[in-house]
């Protein structure tokens, strides 16, 4: 079975900052700047798609606490939230995972465009 070889199935109680009946917050491993969660289901299930109506919400209430959790613990200027879902789009741990990135003012030359920069050289519009 797939998920007994998935690294978001059996988290480690210590790494987890946050949880609920869905499913639970942790710090990503390669954080692309400081705060960087994770936002993970309880059910192995590789793709948001796949979520049950409920799961969809509790994850979101706790991609909600995240924020909270992550404006009185590191002060961020700004959020990034992303999914990839499918190999074509960057998923590399096939267990559905939401991305919850602060953004700092001047952490990057021009951050117009957001999440379209993805997809290089398509930032600017």
């Amino acid at each position: 079975m797939e998920s007994m070889n998935c690294i978001f199935c059996n988290p480690d109680e210590e790494s987890v900052v946050l949880r609920n009946n869905h499913g639970y917050a942790r710090y990503d491993g390669y954080p692309v700047s400081p705060g960087h969660l994770l936002i993970i289901p309880y059910r192995h299930v590789s793709s948001l798609f796949d979520l049950t109506d409920k799961e969809v919400q509790g994850l979101w209430s706790l991609l909600k606490a995240g924020k909270e959790f992550l404006n009185e613990k590191y002060h961020p200027d700004g959020f990034n939230v992303g999914v990839n879902v499918g190999e074509a789009a960057g998923q590399s741990v096939f267990h559905v995972h939401i991305h919850l990135i602060p953004r700092y003012h001047g952490d990057v030359k021009d951050p117009k465009g957001g999440v379209r920069g993805v997809i290089p050289g398509r930032m600017g519009y």
